[in-house]
């Protein structure tokens, strides 16, 4: 198994080696990127500049775009500088690095999102409890434990596929080091990795959507029950982009993890991988603030603050 020389460099393969393309790619991905920080960054600062939105659903989903902003600097950054590079290598240790946060991230969001659907049930179902039931000593552990079941995916993850031996080819067909596209260029034999990243990812899909969907059967039976057809849009309102943003995240997480032990195609494979790590981070602020009255107000107060304080100081 270990004829030839081990790699301790791979080279990041990307989309194409057209030099034109490339730079409609880095012109592309950089607004996304930018937009992304402002977006996730912005609502990290409005939850907590904004008094009325210290509160548990927004804390989650303050932590939510602090992930999410997290997740799209491991990957884009690296790719954007591969688009205007000739050498596009990066080393085992960064390749590791990479795809040990990459991972944690990733996996942390899945939890999160769980927390949330748990949150908004115990808020509609139990408002009178809300406060208890949801109190500090409550949502805290549920922000630890989502990072902790991250930061334990990723070392197990990462751990088992950089003890393999790679020494046939060091290409990897990707934008970045993700966990399938690196056990298909292994020389050792990879099966238990491919099998433990299936079940690995299907366990935590599983017990994730099950806290989601049992959350929102509950939301749903106390929906139909309200007699104020206003109060039943705001849950809706409130809900619906929730599972939005669920059944987008999980859908991409599932498609690109679960059954890698059959088959993987690195095009079908490195779109999704993308669409999880660079172009959700981008639509989550979107999906949450945008039918959020909640935020849109606490946007007016805390920018319009700002812009006052900017028409003084232009004045003065």
């Amino acid at each position: 198994m270990k004829n030839g020389t081990e790699v301790t460099m791979f080279v990041l393969k990307g989309f194409t080696d057209k030099f034109e393309l490339q730079i409609i790619l880095f012109s592309v991905f950089l607004a996304i990127y930018m937009f992304t920080l402002m977006g996730n960054l912005g609502l990290v600062v409005l939850v907590i500049g904004d008094s009325h939105l210290h509160k548990p659903m927004y804390y989650f989903l303050s932590v939510l775009s602090s992930v999410d902003a997290s997740l799209s600097s491991v990957v884009t950054p690296n790719m954007l500088v591969d688009f205007m590079s000739k050498n596009k290598g990066i080393s085992s240790l960064g390749c590791a690095a990479q795809m040990f946060l990459a991972v944690t991230f990733g996996t942390t969001e899945c939890f999160l999102l769980a927390a949330m659907a748990y949150d908004r049930y115990v808020a509609i179902c139990n408002p009178l409890l809300y406060s208890v039931n949801m109190s500090p000593r409550v949502y805290v552990p549920h922000i630890i434990a989502s990072y902790g079941g991250g930061i334990l995916t990723a070392s197990v993850q990462t751990g088992t596929t950089f003890t393999l031996t790679f020494c046939a080819s060091n290409d990897i067909r990707h934008v970045f080091c993700d966990v399938p596209p690196v056990l298909t260029i292994s020389c050792s034999d990879m099966h238990t990795n491919q099998l433990l990243v299936s079940y690995f990812t299907g366990i935590i899909e599983t017990v994730t959507i099950l806290i989601v969907l049992v959350s929102y059967c509950f939301i749903l039976v106390a929906i139909l029950r309200m007699h104020s057809a206003e109060g039943r849009r705001k849950v809706f309102s409130t809900c619906g982009s929730h599972l939005t943003g669920v059944s987008i995240y999980y859908g991409t997480i599932f498609s690109t993890y679960v059954g890698t032990s059959s088959s993987y195609s690195s095009d079908h494979d490195m779109i999704v991988s993308i669409f999880y790590t660079i172009v959700i981070p981008l639509l989550n602020p979107i999906i949450y603030s945008l039918r959020n009255k909640d935020v849109k107000e606490a946007m007016k107060r805390v920018f319009g603050k700002i812009g006052c304080i900017n028409k003084i100081c232009f004045l003065h």
